[in-house]
Parts: structure tokens; sequence; C-alpha cells
């Protein structure tokens, strides 16, 4: 049996592997509409989510199984003190598989070692985010047909940002990867992140203007200012409008720059650049589906050369 607590838990060549089969699925969904039938997937959601959820919700109905769960810590029998280790263990008599978020980071570890299912970190604190850095992975090969060889700016909450720490690891094992990180100096990326990328002598620079570097990359990876990671309002208020991406940005930018968000926006990046052809975050949110969808096959070990 095998969890998914960080995307670095399967090697490259199994990630191609998940990335094929996820391709596979995006065109031929009714070969796979039946292949989880009588399976059930249980979404623990400490804290809330809306896109994550329901992506994992509509990949598990997408394949023919069922789901289960809770959206709120308030509403599930942690209110009344029950431990992650015992929830999964009562979870594990309900459901084949399980989707978990938590406020707390290694909630979703402490759940594996004591399930007797597959358990998917869907995010635990400011940690990780595997499945969307899954996610991530897969649209920038689908889009930008690889995985190595760019140039890739990740702007805004650099230091809380959870999304950003785990694709920066998942990317640091492909070749030639720049990365330039756009952060004002209160939300700059952790030292340790730093510190790994000099270790494996990976190229990188830290800038507090997007102007100055937008007309160099490959990628552009946008994310909001998180307002729940932070510990006092005027922290918040005085950084949440420092990076908004806009049309006139977006004309420094090369052509065929791609502009990727985990979403939800909040107002970094304006609703005009939605309509530019660069902008696939929406497409991105599709590609999540796909490959939540090919996760869960492969950790279920669903034999899908028979479908």
């Amino acid at each position: 049996m095998r969890h998914l607590m960080s995307p670095l838990d399967f090697t490259t060549e199994e990630l191609e592997q998940l990335f094929d089969l996820a391709n596979d699925i995006e065109k031929n969904m009714k070969k796979y509409s039946h292949a989880c039938d009588g399976k059930k997937l249980a979404t623990c959601f400490y804290e809330p989510s809306t896109r994550t959820r329901l992506s994992f919700e509509s990949a598990m109905l997408s394949l023919g199984g069922n789901v289960l769960g809770f959206s709120d810590a308030n509403s599930s029998s942690a209110a009344k003190g029950e431990s992650v280790s015992d929830t999964i263990r009562m979870i594990s008599c309900y459901a084949d598989i399980c989707a978990m978020r938590h406020p707390k980071e290694g909630a979703p570890m402490v759940a594996a070692t004591k399930s007797s299912i597959p358990v998917i970190n869907a995010g635990d604190g400011g940690h990780q985010h595997p499945t969307q850095t899954l996610t991530d992975l897969l649209t920038i090969r689908s889009l930008k047909g690889r995985l190595n060889n760019f140039t890739i700016g990740l702007c805004g909450d650099l230091k809380f940002g959870r999304t950003v720490h785990s694709l920066i690891n998942a990317l640091s094992r492909y070749d030639n990867i720049t990365f330039v990180f756009v952060s004002p100096e209160e939300l700059k990326i952790p030292e340790y992140i730093t510190d790994m990328l000099k270790e494996k002598n990976i190229s990188y620079e830290e800038v507090i203007s997007l102007e100055e570097v937008i007309g160099k990359l490959d990628l552009l990876y946008m994310t909001r200012v998180q307002r729940e990671r932070f510990f006092n309002e005027e922290d918040y208020v005085r950084l949440k409008d420092f990076y908004i991406l806009n049309k006139e940005k977006m004309d420094m930018a090369k052509p065929d720059m791609l502009v990727l968000h985990p979403l939800p926006r909040v107002n970094e990046i304006s609703v005009e650049v939605d309509d530019d052809e660069r902008a696939v975050y929406f497409k991105q949110v599709q590609y999540g589906v796909y490959v939540r969808m090919a996760l869960i096959l492969t950790l279920l070990e669903i034999d899908t050369d028979n479908l």
C-alpha cells in the first residue's frame, strides 16, 4: 500500500507514467468512467477548501466511484476532540482511499502511519500540497511539452506558499531549470529552499520587481498573499496588493510565456489577463482533475490496461 505525502514520493519516471495516464484520461474519459465502480473516496478536510476538495470529488465520480467525508473540522468528530489517528482508523472502515487536508504540518503523515487505506496529503499547513504540484507539472508538460530547460518566475507570497515550496522541490529534479523568485522582503523564499538549490547547484535569483524580470520568463507562477497565514491584519493589508499582473506587464513578456496560478485568486491577476491565451490557470484546474484521477487509479492499483 502506498501513500502520497510529497511530490518527491514518486520518482521522475513514476511521474512520467502518472502524467501519461492523465493525458490518456484527458483524451479518453469514457474509457475510465467505470474504473472505480464500487470504490469510495473519503475527503477529510479540516480547513476550508473549494477547488481541491471538489477536484478530488469530481475525479472519483468521473471514475465511477463514490465520495463521503467532511469539509470542515467543526462538522467532524475533531470538534469533540477526536485525534487524527483515531479518525483515519475509523475512515479506513468506510472508504478505500482518503484525501486529507489539515492546518497542522505533518498531520496527513500521522494519519498515513495509522491507516489501512492509501492517504493523499491534500495540503498540510504551509508545508506541502503535492496534488497541486502534480497539477502544475502536468500543466507545464502538457502545454510546454517538457519539464526541463526553462526559466520560471514565482511571484507573490513565497514565504508561506506551500504550492510554491512543493513545486520548487519537484522541479529541482529536472535539468536546466532557472528559478526567479519575485517577492517583497517580508515574503521572500525560505532559506531552506535556497540552501537546497545551492547544494544542487541550481540557478536562482531573488528580486523585488516583476517588471525587471518578466521579459526573460518562460513560465510565471503567480500566488496570492494568504490572509490566513498572517499573525496580524496590518501586515496582510500592507502586502496584499504588492503585485498585480495586468495587461501592461503581460505586454513585456514573451509571446509564449505561460501564466499559472494555484487559485483562488484575489486581485493579484487582473481579470483583463483572463482573455490572454497565455493565461492557463483555468486549464490548470481541469488538468487537476485528470491528474487526481490518475493518482487515485495508481494508489488503488487499478489495472488500467484492461479497461
